[in-house]
């Protein structure tokens, strides 16, 4: 177990470095050992520190809390190669993370491109997801749809500067973080927070790792990778803070016939940060959807029919 420079942040909570098969990962753990596991994943440009408030409320609730900087953030381990960054290997990550901890299954949840990566690992590895928590980032299917339109497209301009090599980096470091602090405190984030994001920042080689996200996911949809997606059957929630300034809400409820058990709830005062937003909000919705009971999801949704959208909060 390693020294970890932000146990000054929780110091009640555990660090420790996992290893998950081709990289070793900076986790953050609570709750009681041999709890049902609860998996956080954060998004871009954040570490584990996002889900502060959630780990407390969670793990306190007795559920097994692991919330790690994903591979090429903060203190894991930060591959330089674009390909490092695939999605197979991101989604081998999180079912190396669930093994290392002595479970063949968790609740996974994810923000951002943790919660996009949240999704993919529902729809490749089922079993391993035994509910599931997106925040403020579409479906894929729904996330390709929105690109195609002029008001996304605004939005998401960002994506498709992230695919040049080296300058997005300079961009991103440059006056000291200065475009991040400014997109943090303009969202809403108190700059005592923003800065914490941009320490971790000063750790990730100028979000290299993070930009290489975006690089090595237009590169699969480039090549037109098909993989066996499975429907996911595993209770969903979607929590969505409609202040988001780069997705917009339209984008936030899935296809009915790929995510059959979803629920969407909107939080209209939130920012795309939902879960520092709103944090006792986003807890006691967490709180509901861990505590809904496994069933037999497949004939209860035959029983009411494959085609019924998913709820609305």
């Amino acid at each position: 177990m390693a020294v970890d420079p932000d146990g000054d942040l929780e110091p009640s909570l555990l660090h420790r470095r996992v290893d998950v098969g081709e990289v070793t990962l900076h986790v953050v753990e609570a709750g009681p050992a041999g709890a049902p596991l609860v998996v956080l994943l954060h998004g871009f440009p954040e570490f584990w520190w996002s889900w502060r408030h959630q780990i407390h409320a969670l793990s306190a609730a007795g559920y097994h809390v692991v919330a790690p900087d994903l591979r090429g953030f903060h203190l894991s381990d930060q591959p330089r190669a674009v390909e490092s960054y695939r999605v197979e290997k991101l989604e081998a990550d999180i079912a190396g993370l669930i093994h290392a901890f002595g479970a063949e299954s968790a609740a996974v949840i994810g923000h951002d491109w943790g919660g996009a990566l949240a999704w993919t690992f529902a729809h490749h590895y089922s079993r391993m997801v035994d509910r599931l928590g997106i925040l403020n980032v579409p479906h894929p299917q729904r996330l390709r749809r929105g690109l195609r339109t002029l008001v996304q497209l605004r939005k998401s301009w960002y994506f498709f500067f992230f695919q040049l090599p080296r300058l997005p980096e300079r961009w991103l470091s440059r006056g000291d973080f200065a475009v991040l602090r400014r997109r943090f405190v303009e969202d809403g984030l108190p700059a005592a927070d923003a800065e914490r994001f941009v320490e971790a920042a000063r750790r990730s080689d100028r979000l290299r790792g993070g930009v290489n996200y975006y690089r090595a996911s237009w590169r699969g949809w480039a090549r037109k990778r098909t993989r066996r997606r499975t429907c996911i059957e595993a209770p969903t929630l979607v929590i969505w803070g409609e202040k988001d300034r780069y997705l917009g809400k339209e984008l936030a409820v899935p296809d009915a016939r790929l995510v059959p058990n979803a629920r969407v709830e909107f939080l209209p005062a939130a920012s795309h940060w939902v879960q520092q937003d709103a944090p006792e909000r986003v807890n006691e919705l967490l709180l509901d959807l861990l505590a809904d009971p496994v069933v037999d999801r497949t004939a209860a949704r035959d029983e009411a029919g494959a085609s019924s959208p998913p709820r609305v909060g």
